[in-house]
């Protein structure tokens, strides 16, 4: 493994200014095209159909107030820029783009943006680091060396432009597939969905609690994924499938899918989460309805799908539905909290 210092890299690491974009965009550019000499996190697709700058292209629309982007200067010139993405109910940061050009230092340059956005995130009250990259150019390497935690790959799906959407279903249709609106009232239930499908450790590192799962809407982020970051949205609009049964309390999920209707010349969204012994097909034709309706431009874009790899059989049954893996990404973490175990009654011994 490469051991990286940021030693090597004569510059500075500062927040963006203004007078910076042109500059950025254009590196942005290089970085994602795989120019020589340059160093991206490979997310998630290159060529066409998709445009690889079109989803990294820095529009001052694009940014939100409370988004970060740090920039390497040397000589003058911006070598290196990284650009994080901060959710504030929950103080976790998510690194979206980590980008540098300079041929042997690259790596060192980028290191360095890392480091600083590790420390500049601890003064700020970050709790969580998140960051998905292809296992390339080190990419993985540095991460775990600046204290990050490999805990899951993602793959990523794709539904080209060629084939038609669905029509839209009625009412009528959802209702007899037991298909409706998820509201704030299913954050137990969808919690529990949450627990069925993923891994303790994961669950542990990701830390998701009820009020999470209760603030369904535009932009947000539960539950996580590799893409939802990085993509724009017109509108999020989350649905679930009820159990046939409902379970023991008659509030049983069979599945759950985020929809995100895209707002710019980026492809469409969609997010599942369902049980291993369920029929989720419905939901995909319904979630590809949805988005049929909602958008102007219709599959003109295609859609997006991120699933990971302990969520099978799920990417079989988007596979049946025409979508296809155009890509794998590692998911990585590194947490600020010191974890202690919870005080608890333990049986009194006799003496």
């Amino acid at each position: 493994m490469t051991v990286r210092t940021g030693r090597g890299a004569a510059g500075k690491v500062r927040v963006a200014r203004l007078t910076d974009l042109a500059a950025l965009g254009e590196l942005s550019r290089l970085a994602q095209a795989d120019g020589e000499g340059t160093r991206s996190l490979g997310l998630p697709v290159s060529g066409p159909p998709i445009g690889m700058f079109s989803l990294f292209r820095l529009p001052l629309g694009a940014f939100r107030p409370h988004d970060l982007l740090y920039v390497f200067e040397r000589d003058g010139h911006i070598a290196g820029l990284l650009r994080v993405e901060r959710e504030s109910p929950r103080d976790d940061w998510t690194v979206v783009e980590l980008d540098a050009v300079g041929g042997h230092d690259a790596g060192d340059v980028r290191f360095r943006l890392v480091q600083h956005l590790l420390r500049d995130g601890a003064k700020r009250g970050a709790v969580r680091f998140h960051v998905a990259c292809a296992d390339a150019d080190d990419n993985v390497e540095m991460f775990m060396q600046a204290g990050f935690v490999r805990y899951g790959d993602e793959h990523v799906l794709f539904r080209g432009p060629a084939r038609a959407l669905p029509k839209p279903w009625t009412d009528q249709e959802a209702a007899a597939c037991r298909i409706r609106p998820a509201s704030s009232q299913d954050a137990l239930a969808l919690a529990r969905l949450y627990a069925t499908v993923t891994p303790v450790p994961v669950q542990r590192l990701e830390s998701l609690r009820l009020p999470d799962w209760e603030r369904q809407g535009r932009e947000w982020r539960v539950p996580r994924s590799s893409l939802a970051p990085i993509l724009r949205f017109a509108e999020v609009e989350a649905y679930v499938q009820e159990a046939v049964d409902g379970g023991r309390d008659g509030t049983q999920l069979d599945a759950f899918v985020q929809i995100g209707v895209a707002r710019e010349d980026q492809p469409h969204y969609l997010k599942l989460l369902a049980r291993a012994d369920g029929d989720v097909t419905p939901v995909i034709r319904f979630a590809l309805g949805v988005i049929a309706d909602r958008s102007d431009r219709g599959n003109q874009l295609g859609v997006l799908a991120p699933v990971r790899t302990y969520e099978a059989p799920l990417d079989r049954r988007l596979e049946g539905e025409s979508f296809g893996r155009i890509a794998t990404v590692t998911l990585l973490m590194k947490e600020t909290l010191v974890r202690v175990a919870d005080p608890a009654l333990v049986p009194a011994g006799v003496r």
